[in-house]
């Protein structure tokens, strides 16, 4: 596989260019980032943040398997995840 075809080969099975593979992932990555650690401050103060955890995975899970995207077929089992 050619070097450039590693960058793009899988973002066009998604429906999408370099570029606009990049802002997907960077931004689904930038709320899991912030959603992780409201969820660690929710540990230490259970009264903050009670529903960002599950409200942001239930939107990322909705944001992710939509269109082109829904169609991506899984890996198998066991084989290594590429973002």
């Amino acid at each position: 596989m050619s070097l450039i075809r590693s960058f793009t080969h899988h973002p066009a099975t998604v429906g999408e260019t370099y570029g606009q593979h990049l802002g997907f992932a960077t931004g689904v990555g930038g709320r899991m980032v912030l959603a992780g650690l409201a969820c660690m401050v929710h540990g230490l103060f259970p009264f903050l943040f009670e529903r960002t955890g599950s409200r942001t995975i239930l939107a990322l899970h909705a944001r992710v398997t939509t269109g082109a995207r829904g169609a991506h077929p899984a890996p198998p089992a066991g084989a290594p995840e590429r973002a």
